[in-house]
């Protein structure tokens, strides 16, 4: 189970095991949270006190400290994974739904004709679809587009990471991807 830590002004920063976490509770990294505790770790027997030593990991945790902007602006980077979840492993030209195995990743701008490999210029297409369009353009091969490319923000990016998501942290994730998005389903 990966928690979702996130900055102080509740900025998504990375998936981390619950023990990262642990060690954040343990130094007073831990700003604020939010969910239910998922994970509860125990230490050993405090001898002041005869206690065993508990930590209770939240499912999502703001961490003390500041991040720089600009880390925020970045392009999030593009993978075969996440790109075919962002466009819900369907073929942009034919429309079916395919096996992440039986899917490209299709230049809509080949690059051997000066595309970028860059989520603008990329869609998911399956392995027919993309022969039959070959080194060609969408027109060229008389081939169109079922849907639009874009970049995901930070939030659907977290969410394209494939993790296992508990439904407290899709539910913060999802508040803040747009109404337009394919994430929402």
């Amino acid at each position: 189970m990966d928690v979702l830590q996130l900055d102080v002004s509740g900025r998504p920063q990375a998936w981390i095991t619950a023990r990262e976490a642990a060690v954040l509770y343990a130094s007073d990294g831990v700003a604020w949270t939010l969910g239910d505790a998922c994970v509860v770790l125990r230490g050993g027997i405090q001898r002041r006190t005869g206690l065993q030593s508990r930590i209770e990991v939240h499912s999502i945790i703001a961490v003390r400290g500041s991040v720089p902007s600009r880390a925020w602006r970045q392009t999030p980077a593009l993978s075969n994974p996440k790109l075919f979840v962002r466009d819900r492993y369907i073929c942009a030209y034919c429309g079916g739904q395919f096996h992440a195995d039986d899917l490209t990743r299709e230049h809509i701008q080949p690059t051997s004709r000066g595309g970028l490999d860059s989520w603008m210029n990329c869609i998911t297409a399956c392995r027919s679809c993309n022969g039959h369009k070959a080194n060609r353009t969408p027109e060229e091969a008389r081939m169109s587009l079922l849907y639009l490319p874009y970049v995901p923000s930070l939030h659907e990016d977290m969410i394209l990471r494939g993790r296992r998501i508990l439904v407290d942290q899709m539910e913060f994730l999802l508040a803040s991807v747009p109404r337009s998005s394919r994430l929402h389903g």
